[in-house]
């Protein structure tokens, strides 16, 4: 069975970028960047990263939800898990990249999960 492995990353609505940005860089000492932190690590051996990051206010990239956070969790086999929520009678939106595989659902409260099979080594710091 296809499931999920891990948190990919937090993705957020900000009014004010670069305060956002200054808030979490000073009080908790993550620096964001222009892309957001990438928080490296290995998942079952393999290196594997997830991103905290802020998008504009104004962002088309979190709907249909009406939040302003989407949440991305990491999957060990997309394939099979689409199949999985389809059958289960989830509407799954896909797209491929050459970095990873992608799904969107929308959860019972209406926020959007992003499912994403990494491919490939973490970016760049």
């Amino acid at each position: 069975m296809a499931k999920v492995t891990g948190i990919g990353g937090v993705f957020f609505k900000a009014a004010d970028i670069a305060a956002t940005r200054a808030w979490y860089r000073n009080h908790l000492g993550i620096d964001m960047g222009d892309f957001g932190k990438v928080f490296r690590y290995a998942d079952a051996g393999k290196e594997a990263f997830s991103i905290f990051s802020a998008f504009k206010a104004e962002t088309t990239y979190l709907d249909p939800s009406p939040h302003g956070i989407m949440i991305n969790l990491r999957v060990d086999d997309l394939d099979g898990l689409h199949a999985q929520l389809e059958a289960g009678g989830v509407p799954v939106e896909r797209k491929d990249e050459d970095y990873g595989k992608f799904a969107w659902v929308i959860d019972p409260n209406g926020i959007k999960i992003e499912l994403w099979e990494q491919i490939g080594p973490a970016p760049p710091a």
